[in-house]
């Protein structure tokens, strides 16, 4: 249906569909089911949620947005979607999958035309993996049509849900985006940049907004700064994105970080210039961004809040050798987290560096039917022991994180099959202790292996190595920014590790709230 603007809403269960007067036909939509198939290697792992990146004023938009999703799918591997905008309609290319998998394609291109464009790759925390779900999310407002894309996670976000449910609201997807527009549709202010900005003073936790209408692309970053997101220019045009990594793709210029707390609005105005507004919030606190960027989620060659990632990990392995030095013959990265901690472990403990752990790069997700036998040969679908390297040798692994274990146990009994004399494990961050509620894929907290054992030993038993180390707190936070952590005024969000949660729980606590009357209900 076309609004008075010309704009039409897209049909959320359409594959790819132009959000226009003429619309294409929609295709079948391929749902999968959550949690299906992930036996892979990265099953232990933790997953970023989505990574986002726009663009304004460029006659390529469309294929720009698309090369920085390129750019950002470590951040996101289950779905990717672009929106774009030309002469007075919004154009929609929403897809199950890697961004490879058709955003080369010079006919879905195509299909997105104009100088302004969103795009988004995601990983679900929240929300179901299927097409509905997938950003950037559309929605024509009073004030017109706006899209919006997302990355983190609002620990309001199922409160406000239930209030707009309550008040006559209809959901059609289950992303927290979703809540957002809703926002946004019920501010009583003027303009979509003012009700925008009304509605993200609404929402708590960490994340990195972008939305675009048909003359405004706009930016906002939490009040903490727990989400990275990163001002850029190519050709004098205005972009933003979650990593530097996706200006480097295109060439871009890296301009500076948005600030916590802080909304951008870039405006195409009637002459063709493009206005830039930053408004910043009333609430903002010092900066904290999430330390888990430095040590698994950002790619290497990313500048997150002006410290280059890869140089953060290496240190991170300098530190490591210093608190847990142990005799060997070898040390092994676990690819590719591991890599740059394992580098920084060589230099400092001056024990040999080499690839004991070789990476298939070509294996995504298998089509075999997922038997247990199938399971057991999980690792070995996308690595394989060295043996040339290990045989013999006593070999120091040098790993990014632990969450459950399974996987490193399953590394372990590799390296030993390989003919391994010794394995040590040494893990480039502390233990984690606490689950994220701020866009990480976390098991619970019983689940993690931290909780599951009284001490380190019993840990290394578990996993089947000959000893095991994290590095320290403070030990990361000097790796990262030079400097201890500071208990009073943490420098960076570490409440995995430690349990200072930078804001309020509010749905847990509401969750917590009912599970307790319930337990008192029952009693009673």
């Amino acid at each position: 249906m076309i609004s008075h603007s010309g704009e039409t809403a897209p049909a959320s269960s359409d594959h790819t569909q132009m959000i226009s007067a003429t619309t294409h036909g929609a295709h079948n939509s391929t749902e999968v089911p959550e949690n299906s198939s992930r036996f892979s290697f990265d099953e232990d792992a933790l997953h970023e949620e989505c990574g986002v990146f726009g663009i304004l004023g460029h006659e390529d938009a469309a294929t720009l947005t698309a090369l920085g999703l390129h750019a950002l799918q470590h951040r996101g591997q289950e779905a990717a979607g672009i929106v774009s905008f030309h002469e007075g309609r919004f154009y929609s290319e929403r897809h199950m999958g890697l961004v490879g998998d058709h955003f080369t394609n010079p006919a879905t291109l195509k299909q997105l035309p104009g100088n302004l464009s969103i795009g988004h790759v995601r990983y679900s925390t929240t929300g179901e993996t299927v097409l509905r779900n997938v950003q950037p999310l559309f929605a024509e407002l009073e004030v017109g049509g706006i899209a919006i894309a997302h990355n983190g996670n609002f620990t309001n976000g199922l409160s406000l849900r239930r209030h707009l449910i309550a008040s006559g609201a209809i959901c059609q997807s289950t992303s927290d985006s979703e809540v957002v527009l809703h926002l946004i549709a019920r501010s009583r202010l003027a303009s979509s940049s003012d009700r925008f900005v009304d509605a993200v003073r609404q929402l708590e936790g960490g994340y990195s907004i972008l939305a675009m209408t048909r003359t405004k692309l706009i930016a906002a970053r939490d009040p903490v700064g727990i989400r990275p997101l990163v001002m850029g220019e190519l050709d004098g045009k205005p972009i933003f994105c979650s990593e530097t990594c996706a200006l480097d793709i295109i060439g871009a210029k890296y301009i500076r970080d948005v600030e916590n707390g802080e909304v951008i609005v870039c405006e195409t105005q009637a002459d063709g210039s493009i206005t830039t507004t930053s408004i910043k919030a009333p609430n903002r606190k010092p900066e904290r961004l999430c330390m888990f960027e430095y040590v698994y989620f950002a790619r290497p060659d990313s500048v997150v809040g002006g410290r280059n990632v890869y140089m953060a990990r290496k240190n991170a392995g300098i530190n490591l050798a210093k608190e847990a030095p142990v005799e060997a013959d070898v040390v092994v990265p676990v690819p590719d987290g591991g890599t740059p901690a394992a580098l920084g472990y060589a230099q400092a403990s001056g024990i040999p560096f080499e690839y004991g752990i070789i990476r298939n790069h070509y294996v995504g997700r298998t089509f075999i039917e997922p038997t247990q036998q199938i399971r057991a040969l999980g690792v070995k679908l996308k690595h394989s022991a060295n043996r040339a390297i290990i045989e013999g040798k006593r070999v120091v692994l040098v790993d990014d994180s632990i969450v459950r274990g399974t996987t490193s146990m399953k590394i372990v009994r590799m390296i030993r099959d390989a003919g391994a004399k010794e394995v040590h494990i040494r893990v480039a961050s502390p233990m984690i202790h606490h689950p994220d509620f701020y866009g990480i894929d976390t098991p619970d907290a019983d689940k993690l292996l931290a909780n599951q054992y009284p001490d380190l030993k019993a840990m290394c038993d578990y996993i089947g190595a000959d000893s095991l180390e994290f590095l320290s707190i403070d030990g990361l936070y000097e790796a990262v920014g030079g400097e201890k952590r500071n208990p009073k005024a943490p420098q960076f969000t570490d409440h995995y590790f430690t349990g200072d949660y930078p804001t309020r729980l509010v749905d847990q606590e509401e969750l917590s709230n009912i599970h307790n009357f319930a337990l008192l209900s029952s009693n009673g």
